[in-house]
């Protein structure tokens, strides 16, 4: 499998490093620690041996010297180790690095992360700028870019197992949820609501479990990084105006491999599609180039129009409009049209999968997909 340049870099203090399953976490860890003593948890043995006996773990790394790096893979499995962790970043003054598939149990578990004694970064599917020369919008949209299913020469198979993986690996073999017949009629129907607000009552019905139900499988999702809840932008509402979420999954490929649907990109599902992409690419670069301090949809009550995303950094807005038209037309802009005026907002932006960059008459910039993502990656989405 070819190495790609990651935008992860390694802190100077212990962090946790989470990331959906298949995305690069380990193969990262090895190359950035080549020193590090390692302990994988996904070796059964060795997850069988510190399940009973925890203190396993301490005589292993108690001789290590202050400062030296400690690497644990799928911490999640095993969140009691966190309390070692915590001790010997106390008295040893170590530092670890904590890779992990879910959040569920890290949180459930009542560590808190360490209490602040540990960074948190989150590991994305290749973005364009991982992927350079080799990035491919079509690819990515059909395919999607984890780095395993990209490097295959089957990507096709290798999602169809990745569900599968997901199901039995993840959730299975964690315990995660009590009824599995149920959360597996439940992800494809979640599929469907990618780039959609959520509609909890919908999924219940279609999926035949409780509305509850859906609320906690939407949390799976979430704290297991394969979707993102992305708020609306709500200014002085009353609790009861409030709207519902959109649904936003990280990874193009492994949504179409949840739903079964592998073959050519059709044409409904193409524009959620790359909506998600730009999405994920947005969170991809946020940590590293300052991109923004918050992210919402804006939908404004009683109006048919929207504008996908809005961006707050300061006290300035940005609005993106994402639309899978290759070619150009005024149609386009009526969201971005709408919300001009919004106080704060100093840029709107129509991402689009056509080839040419210009600005319209009513001072909207339109931008090709490869513009928006170059853009994100160099933080210039900014004016």
């Amino acid at each position: 499998m070819p190495l790609y340049e990651r935008l992860t870099e390694a802190p100077r203090q212990s962090f946790f490093l989470l990331g959906m399953r298949g995305v690069g976490k380990s193969t990262w860890a090895r190359t950035a620690f080549p020193g590090a003593a390692y302990v994988d948890l996904l070796d059964e043995r060795l997850y069988q041996d510190l399940l009973v006996d925890p203190s396993l773990f301490a005589q292993s790394i108690g001789h290590l010297p202050p400062a030296a790096w400690v690497v644990v893979d799928e911490v999640q499995r095993l969140p009691a180790l966190l309390n070692e962790v915590h001790r010997f970043i106390e008295t040893h003054r170590l530092r670890f690095a904590l890779l992990g598939s879910s959040a569920r149990k890290l949180k459930a578990a009542g560590t808190n992360l360490l209490a602040g004694r540990a960074l948190r970064q989150t590991m994305f599917p290749l973005t364009a700028a991982e992927l350079g020369a080799e990035f491919d919008l079509d690819r990515v949209l059909r395919y999607g870019s984890v780095p395993l299913v990209w490097t295959s020469d089957a990507p096709r198979a290798v999602l169809e197992a990745y569900a599968q993986l997901y199901l039995r690996e993840e959730i299975r073999a964690e315990a995660l949820v009590r009824n599995l017949p149920g959360f597996a009629r439940f992800l494809p129907v979640a599929a469907l609501f990618n780039g959609q607000v959520v509609n909890v009552a919908g999924i219940a019905r279609d999926a035949g479990v409780a509305r509850t139900t859906v609320q906690g499988y939407l949390d799976v999702l979430e704290d297991t990084l394969l979707v993102h809840r992305l708020p609306a932008y709500e200014a002085r509402l009353r609790a009861r105006e409030r709207r519902a979420p959109k649904l936003y999954w990280v990874d193009p490929g492994v949504v179409r491999a949840v739903k079964r649907q592998l073959g050519e990109i059709a044409a409904e599902e193409r524009g959620p599609l790359l909506e998600s992409w730009v999405v994920t690419t947005l969170r991809a670069h946020a940590e590293a180039q300052d991109l923004y301090d918050e992210m919402w949809y804006w939908a404004p009550h009683q109006t048919a129009v929207e504008v996908d995303l809005l961006l707050r950094r300061g006290g300035e807005l940005l609005a993106i409009e994402v639309k899978a038209a290759g070619r150009y037309h005024t149609g386009l802009l009526k969201g971005l049209r709408a919300i001009d005026g919004l106080p704060g907002l100093v840029r709107r932006v129509l991402v689009y999968t056509g080839p040419r960059a210009f600005r319209s008459g009513d001072r909207i910039e339109v931008w090709p997909a490869r513009r928006f993502a170059a853009a994100a990656a160099g933080g210039n989405l900014w004016p």
